[in-house]
């Protein structure tokens, strides 16, 4: 079975691939000279993920699906969450958006987050989403170098190491993004099988 993942990012294509084994083949938007950018316009990540898996389905008209992915701040009222990614601004970068954030939250003693990342699957017959969290804190400064985004301050429960300081193999025992994924494959794998 050949899959489209809505995304340009080829790491995280070849980390799917890894998880979805030789039965699923991950396509991503690179793989098909796909070059149209898709404006996330949704306000929750819920709709974000669905209008990118939309918007490749008409493309193509083949099984694909795509994925959103938040940070939502308890005291902040799940705030970024779907706007994580440009929270301090359209043109913003990773650090920028740490530091806005422990700005925000500086006058709280409440440091409960989670990440939160929603899959949607598409094909000619059905959509349906998947939901993966990884629930944690925010801590006061950035520690390590892996990951991206919010990584170097969030400490997921369960670990005294915040994302950033956890090689990718460590964070995927976590990580929301994997745990989305791995419903995802045991929706893949069951359809298969019927």
């Amino acid at each position: 079975m050949k899959l489209i993942f809505a995304t340009a990012n080829d790491n995280k294509a070849i980390e799917l691939q890894e998880l979805m084994g030789d039965l699923i083949q991950i396509q991503s938007l690179k793989d098909l000279s796909f070059t149209q950018e898709i404006e996330e316009t949704e306000t929750t990540l819920e709709g974000n993920s669905k209008l990118k898996a939309h918007v490749v389905f008409d493309a193509y008209n083949r099984p694909c699906f795509a994925d959103d992915t938040g940070l939502e701040v308890e005291a902040l009222n799940g705030a970024p969450g779907v706007f994580s990614a440009r929270y301090s601004g359209p043109n913003c970068n990773s650090s920028e958006n740490m530091a806005l954030l422990l700005k925000n939250l500086a006058n709280f003693s409440n440091k409960k987050a989670r990440f939160r990342t929603v899959i949607t699957y598409r094909d000619e017959m059905e959509i349906i989403q998947f939901e993966g969290i990884v629930n944690g804190i925010i801590i006061g400064k950035g520690r390590g170098n892996y990951g991206f985004g919010y990584d170097p301050i969030f400490i997921p429960d369960g670990s005294q190491l915040t994302f950033a300081e956890m090689p990718l193999e460590e964070k995927n025992k976590f990580s929301h993004r994997a745990r989305a994924f791995e419903k995802l494959k045991s929706y893949l794998m069951d359809k298969l099988q019927a």
